[in-house]
């Protein structure tokens, strides 16, 4: 846990903004500081994962507590890093500590290890039964890849470390080369924490990447490492996945890799409010310059006069909206280039574009939305791709069952979200439970942006999505992707986990032969 340069060229931070280059110099991580990183985690490991509930909570807190003593430091550095306005990040730092204190809470209750025990029974015939006791153990080190869209959320500190920390794993990050500033401050929360708290050399480790991925790669393909954790594109986590599926001994990686999330826009909901429906949808979508995994790339609705309502009320929204910073360059040029190949094909039409840009600063993303008919969607593979901005493409279908074939086409997502009427949406259960199928979060009257920190939330969903549908990157149960399953048989009492025991020493909640208890 100390900072070491390395011999390649060193790379800054860009202030996306104005194109001025801040302040530090970072430097990419060679391949023997990536071995040198890993093999310290390996060694970590051996000792945290035995180390007692009540410490690797405290350990947690402090991290939280750190991070929360780096007061404006942090907030401006972030801001100057990805553009983001000092409000948004605020609150963004206000969900790390939450969900850092959140883990500690479930490491302290212990419950989460899912102990099992079926007693031996020695008389049973035809064949007696062993005693069997069962309970998640922690995977080993694990590798993290800081997102560019959430510089503390889902970055250094973010959901993916704490739960990876909580279930008694190691973490070794790779930060985002847009955000080394913020990722820097960060991690250095995090390891003074570590030495408070006395956890292990090891326990946690930040590695740059500049502009190459051979970091990345390297950590991946690395023998010791057990699991990784990753936020961003597609194509990045198809790579991730593949890399680790070649490996002598393949591991799981946990991509989210994006989501169009279509809305369902129900024909009584517009007949009952057409304009406050719109206005929700632009609102969302132009939330942070549309720059999250739940943004809604996808309104469908049914052909009627309501439609034409909305239609009319979704322009003049748009119209008003008013351009925002993209994180980085690379971003708002991907941004540019995905929404002018869509309408380049020739059966989508711009339906509205803001016409309020900020000429001041640069990486201006304008909110658009493009028009389409559900037969030109359903013939065309390219529209459902994820444009990642201020952007949503209206699909407008002839009848219910065509939409329902609009959903289905558009496959894997973390959330879908319908709007009805008054009256609800009792008749359209083929529709409900369609919607259930594809995603991983079903939303009724609201929008998708805005991800609730808490015990039922699931944020993942099937692929392609994500590579794991049965996971979630948000919440408490986001701690069983670093845990796996161990069966003792027969066990010596003395040798047992704690969380094994007869007599329970850590209070905690298990299931003995088929009864929920704390004895």
């Amino acid at each position: 846990m100390q900072y070491s340069e390395s011999l390649s060229s060193p790379f800054r931070a860009v202030n996306p903004y104005n194109g001025i280059e801040l302040e530090g110099d970072f430097f990419s991580a060679n391949p023997g500081q990536v071995d040198a990183a890993v093999k310290s985690a390996d060694d970590a490991f051996k000792i945290y994962r035995n180390i007692n509930k009540d410490a690797k909570a405290a350990f947690i807190r402090a991290i939280a507590n750190e991070i929360a003593a780096l007061g404006e430091v942090l907030i401006q550095r972030a801001a100057e890093e990805c553009g983001l306005p000092a409000a948004r990040l605020h609150g963004e730092r206000g969900r790390t500590i939450a969900q850092l204190n959140m883990f500690a809470d479930q490491v302290e209750e212990g419950s989460w290890v899912e102990a099992i025990i079926d007693s031996a029974m020695p008389d049973r015939q035809p064949a007696a039964r062993p005693d069997l006791r069962r309970m998640l153990v922690p995977v080993g080190p694990v590798v993290v890849f800081g997102a560019s869209n959430f510089p503390l959320a889902f970055s250094v500190a973010g959901g993916d470390t704490a739960s990876a920390l909580a279930a008694g794993c190691p973490v070794i990050v790779k930060a985002h080369s847009a955000h080394p500033g913020t990722s820097a401050l960060v991690a250095a929360a995090i390891v003074n924490a570590a030495k408070i708290t006395g956890m292990p050399e090891g326990v946690f480790s930040l590695l740059y990447d500049g502009n190459s991925n051979l970091t990345g790669q390297l950590l991946v393909k690395h023998p010791l490492v057990k699991a990784v954790a990753f936020t961003g594109s597609f194509r990045g986590g198809m790579a991730l996945s593949k890399l680790a599926s070649e490996r002598n001994i393949p591991i799981p990686v946990f991509a989210e890799m994006g989501s169009i999330n279509p809305v369902i826009l129900l024909p009584e909901a517009l007949d009952e409010r057409a304009e406050q429906v719109a206005n929700e949808c632009v609102s969302s979508i132009t939330l942070g310059a549309g720059q999250f995994c739940t943004n809604p790339g996808l309104l469908v609705a049914v052909k009627s006069p309501s439609l034409e309502n909305f239609k009319a009320a979704l322009i003049k929204a748009v119209e008003r909206s008013v351009s925002s910073t993209m994180l980085n360059s690379g971003i708002f040029e991907n941004y540019c280039s995905l929404s002018e190949n869509v309408l380049s094909l020739q059966r989508a039409r711009v339906l509205s574009r803001s016409e309020n840009i900020n000429r001041d600063g640069r990486n201006q993303a304008v909110a658009a939305i493009a028009e389409i008919s559900a037969s030109d969607f359903l013939s065309n593979p390219e529209f459902k791709e994820e444009i990642f901005g201020p952007w949503s493409l209206l699909v407008v279908a002839e009848d219910i069952q065509q939409m329902q074939e609009v959903l289905e086409i558009a496959g894997g997502q973390l959330t879908v979200s319908i709007m009805t009427g008054a009256n609800g949406a009792g008749k359209y259960t083929s529709l409900l439970n369609q919607a259930s199928e594809i995603a991983g979060r079903v939303l009724m009257n609201g929008m998708p942006t805005g991800v609730e920190v808490c015990h039922a939330m699931q944020h993942g969903g099937p692929f392609p999505a994500t590579t794991d549908s049965r996971f979630t990157s948000v919440g408490t149960t986001a701690i069983k992707r670093f845990a796996r399953p161990v069966c003792w048989q027969n066990w010596e009492p003395g040798l047992l986990p704690d969380e094994l025991k007869n007599e329970n020493p850590l209070k905690i909640w298990r299931l003995i032969d088929k009864q929920w208890t704390k004895d």
